[in-house]
């Protein structure tokens, strides 16, 4: 395992460690998912002009030091980025919830009009919230692309909204009513969300490790909200 610099940021899976001025390293714990699936998905992404961190698969043209990490199966060397993310952004008011809402929803729909690998597809993040936006001089960045698949867009709507909706129904979360706001935003305007979409986006976060007794517990409560807010079918 190739030696890291200073640590400078720590998620429920992983850790990031400074490389250089232009480059990170992202190590996962405990053989957590696939770096190297995840740097080729961002790449396609970022093909079709999504925006993401560039991600350093191979070693042409490197320097010294992001020479000594690479892309491989637990570490992602990818673009090192300024800026806060979204929650950051919302909990120091730079940013409101009416906004933050759009930006999420935009974010999905641009994801959606990337075609996935598999024909009739299309490329879905399965984890877009506050946390893994980055907003920076530049516009918005996402991050975290380890759940990424192929496959219907409504189930990227599913959870993108019951992760907010589990948040905004925890009445010990400081902030679940920006939270329950965040979520009327995100689906003001008509959206990929289906019913199918949604009660597969519960399924799956309910068999999600990371997933505490707690948040399990609160995704009957979160996908009602979901529905008061887009009543589906």
């Amino acid at each position: 395992m190739p030696a890291t610099g200073k640590l400078i940021g720590s998620g429920r899976t992983a850790d990031v460690y400074e490389i250089d001025e232009a480059w990170v390293l992202r190590r996962n714990r405990e053989d957590w998912g696939d770096a190297a699936a995840e740097g080729a998905v961002m790449e396609h992404v970022r093909a079709h002009g999504y925006p993401v961190p560039r991600v350093r698969m191979g070693d042409a043209g490197a320097s010294d030091a992001s020479r000594a990490s690479r892309t491989s199966r637990t570490d992602l060397v990818m673009e090192r980025l300024t800026g806060p993310t979204m929650l950051e952004a919302l909990v120091a008011g730079t940013i409101d919830v009416r906004e933050a809402g759009t930006v999420l929803a935009s974010l999905l729909r641009r994801l959606h009009a990337v075609p996935g690998r598999r024909p009739g597809t299309r490329v879905l993040h399965l984890d877009l919230h506050p946390e893994n936006v980055l907003l920076t001089p530049d516009g918005p960045r996402v991050i975290d692309w380890g759940t990424a698949e192929d496959g219907d867009p409504g189930l990227d709507w599913g959870l993108s909204a019951i992760i907010l909706a589990q948040v905004a129904v925890d009445d010990d979360q400081p902030v679940a009513e920006p939270a329950r706001a965040l979520l009327v935003s995100l689906l003001a305007d008509p959206s990929g969300l289906t019913g199918e979409g949604l009660a597969e986006a519960r399924r799956r976060r309910a068999l999600n490790p990371t997933m505490s007794v707690r948040e399990v517990e609160l995704l009957g409560e979160a996908e009602e909200l979901v529905r008061s807010v887009a009543p589906l079918p």
